[in-house]
């Protein structure tokens, strides 16, 4: 698995910053945001580093797969109201013009009662 030591998400993968967690296995590591924007918000990442959605390779697919299968159920564990009256939303930055902000590849899980603060 690689990892790059300059990244917060690595750091975080690695135990040297700590974080509230969500979910964790051998290849993915789900944990609160430390700003959230709504009720629910944490993010999703692969331990793996992979800068971006535009890094993503043939390659990635399985492990992308099994991070999309579990945030419907880690968004209701979490507090989100099941579909269709719940739900959540699902973002993932890519790049400056994205708005991408850490250099690792994260998918946002935000949900929970409306209205939020942003979006």
């Amino acid at each position: 698995m690689s990892a790059d030591a300059s990244c917060i998400f690595c750091k975080i993968v690695e135990g040297r910053i700590p974080s509230r967690k969500v979910y964790e296995d051998d290849e993915i590591l789900a944990f609160h945001d430390i700003n959230p924007w709504a009720p629910v918000h944490f993010l999703i990442i692969p331990k793996q580093h992979i800068v971006s959605m535009a890094h993503v390779q043939p390659e990635d697919a399985a492990l992308l797969g099994r991070m999309m299968t579990l945030v419907p159920k880690l968004a209701q564990d979490a507090g989100c109201r099941p579909y269709p009256e719940g739900g959540f939303r699902l973002v993932t930055n890519t790049g400056a013009d994205g708005g991408q902000e850490v250099a690792h590849l994260h998918f946002h899980v935000i949900g929970g009662p409306r209205p939020w603060v942003k979006g």
